[in-house]
């Protein structure tokens, strides 16, 4: 079976298709539907999570209600959403970094001694107040606000103490007076200070060796006055043994005193005592026993204590 041929000058010759334009109400259809289209994309805001919204109205201005995380509706090319992040931030004063005014702190100890701060604050945008910040300050608040108020109170800060202590003892005072005097700064402004971070505190080379030298002879003169207080304790101990031994010894010898008092005593009113404590002393190796003058003989108490001899066999 063969197949039909195809006439090739036909085919060419044939008229192309001409497309029709739609119709008027498949135009309205389609221009209804592009204008409910752009209608919803301008009546709803998608805040996306960790930010906050904040409205501002062509006819009203700044309205006063931010708007939190999720979808909301508002007047089509009426309103316009200004998105501010409400997560927690945090703005770095340090010497490595190379952005025109953010370098590290240069401040003055209270003796004038020069020291340099690496500082990080964290904060956050306080949510209920986010449109009064968009009012007062605008996106621009770290560049007009926080970077020159950080430099100033770290300032006034370090300037209240000396160097020795900053870099020692009292780091943790000067902290938590910059984070004082900020947080104040911070709620004026509507943000909300999270904490204050004296990274590094940095002074002189010479400086800093003065200052060790100090505090290791500081330390060797603790070492010696505790040593002095311990020679001290130890001799007052031994004052206090020894006393406690003469007291003993006092109110032995009284106890002994008092005790031959009373034996005294007892030998005046009791003579017989005598030939009883005599007796007492002799009484191991005696062997004969003296009895009273009227009996007018002695006895031999060795006899006594032999054993008998026996009588001799008839």
């Amino acid at each position: 079976m063969t197949e039909p041929r195809v006439n090739a000058a036909a085919v060419r010759d044939r008229p192309a298709p001409t497309l029709r334009p739609p119709g008027p109400r498949a135009a309205l259809l389609i221009g209804g539907l592009l204008a409910a289209g752009l209608l919803v994309s301008q009546s709803l805001k998608v805040v996306p999570a960790g930010y906050v919204g904040v409205v501002f109205s062509s006819f009203s201005g700044v309205k006063a209600q931010p708007l939190q995380e999720g979808i909301h509706f508002l007047v089509p090319f009426v309103d316009r959403v200004n998105l501010y992040d409400a997560r927690l931030q945090e703005v770095t004063l340090a010497h490595n970094v190379q952005d025109g005014d953010e370098g590290a702190i240069r401040a003055r100890s209270k003796e004038g001694l020069d020291i340099t701060a690496d500082v990080t604050v964290q904060f956050r945008v306080d949510r209920t107040k986010a449109a009064t910040l968009h009012k007062e300050l605008g996106r621009d608040y770290v560049r007009t606000v926080i970077r020159p108020q950080v430099r100033s109170k770290v300032r006034d800060s370090i300037g209240q103490f000396g160097a020795a202590d900053i870099i020692s003892s009292k780091r943790q005072e000067v902290e938590a007076s910059i984070t004082a005097e900020l947080r104040k700064i911070f709620e004026r402004n509507n943000l909300v200070l999270d904490s204050v971070l004296l990274r590094e505190l940095r002074i002189p080379d010479s400086i800093a060796k003065a200052i060790e030298q100090k505090q290791a002879a500081e330390q060797q003169v603790a070492v010696e006055r505790n040593r002095l207080q311990q020679s001290t304790i130890g001799a007052q101990r031994a004052v206090v043994e020894a006393e406690g031994q003469a007291k003993a010894a006092i109110a032995r010898a009284r106890g002994e005193a008092e005790a031959l008092s009373l034996r005294g005593r007892a030998l005046r009113e009791n003579p017989q005592l005598i030939q009883l404590t005599v007796a007492e002393k002799l009484s191991p190796g005696i062997q004969t026993v003296m009895l009273p003058s009227t009996g007018n003989f002695l006895l031999d108490v060795g006899t006594l204590t032999q054993p008998a001899k026996a009588a001799p066999k008839p």
